[in-house]
């Protein structure tokens, strides 16, 4: 396969346009043009839908996936290859949920930026969905819910995150003063990590039998704005107790719920390829969730 295509098409979908393409690879917008209509060629079918910003077609996700894993081996092996020559800084993505990014994974990824150059591209997404990262090729590895592998995959268990409903005592007082039923979940705001995030309804659910929508929330997407908005009494929110155990243990902020907690099993996806930093990585990462995290 020619590989230029592909960087080709890379690059549109990275940048958002043929222009800011063409830039980042220092050729003219009708070269990245022809080399993405000669990979469509090659392959006999579109990799690419025009609209704006450009998307890949199903089989361009595919072929982005391959390519971005080539160029991990790639960028691994040539510097062992030819010693004398410099190695550009890897470039690794990872999808991750937020709470983990919040919490565990930064000290995971750190050490290795230490003794080699890597730049991560860490994409943001609800932890049920951070599995289309990888299916799409945007990422060579994922934090996902989800214990199944997809094919050509591997996939190891990191461990158990347990979350707790979370509030000040002074928000405690003004909407559960007189204890937790539904009309109080009612008129209470909570606060959600987008309109796609279940969790805290299938904790009302779970516990309190309420529906899945009709009761306040806020929508933020940020582990640490939760936090900030309890302690700021605007929410009570669903956080890892790993979060706010500081704060729960100086009294900033009560278990508005206790005995009552959400848990979530988080899994390693990654691309069972011959990488030797993303072995590193995955290493990495189950030591510093094993500390982090419940183990059962």
């Amino acid at each position: 396969m020619d590989y230029r295509g592909v960087e080709a098409l890379d690059a549109v979908i990275s940048w958002g346009s043929f222009e800011r393409a063409a830039a980042a690879l220092f050729i003219t917008q009708s070269a990245v043009s022809q080399r993405i209509k000669q990979l469509e060629r090659q392959i006999a079918q579109p990799v690419m839908v025009r609209e704006q910003p450009p998307k890949p077609t199903a089989i361009g996700q595919r072929l982005l996936g391959l390519y971005r894993r080539v160029q991990l081996l790639e960028q691994e092996t040539l510097p062992e290859l030819a010693p004398g020559v410099d190695g550009s800084a890897l470039s690794v993505s990872i999808a991750t949920n937020a709470d983990s990014l919040a919490t565990w994974l930064l000290l995971a990824l750190a050490p290795l930026t230490t003794h080699q150059a890597i730049d991560f591209n860490l994409l943001v997404e609800d932890e049920s969905r951070t599995l289309n990262k990888m299916r799409s090729g945007e990422a060579v590895a994922a934090i996902s819910t989800d214990s199944t592998p997809m094919h050509g995959c591997d996939c190891r268990y990191l461990g158990t995150m347990d979350y707790s409903c979370v509030a000040t005592p002074s928000f405690a007082q003004r909407y559960f003063a007189d204890g937790i039923d539904r009309e109080a979940l009612m008129a209470a705001p909570a606060v959600i990590f987008d309109a796609h995030d279940d969790m805290h309804a299938d904790f009302l659910a779970a516990y309190y039998a309420m529906p899945a929508a009709g009761w306040r929330r806020h929508i933020v997407r940020s582990s640490e704005a939760f936090v900030a908005m309890a302690l700021q009494s605007m929410a009570y929110c669903l956080i890892p107790r790993v979060m706010v155990s500081e704060q729960l243990a100086d009294g900033r902020l009560v278990d508005v719920m206790p005995g009552k907690v959400e848990s979530r099993h988080l899994y390693w996806h990654f691309w069972a390829m011959e990488s030797g930093v993303l072995a590193e990585i995955t290493h990495a990462c189950q030591l510093a969730a094993k500390e982090a995290l419940a183990q059962y």
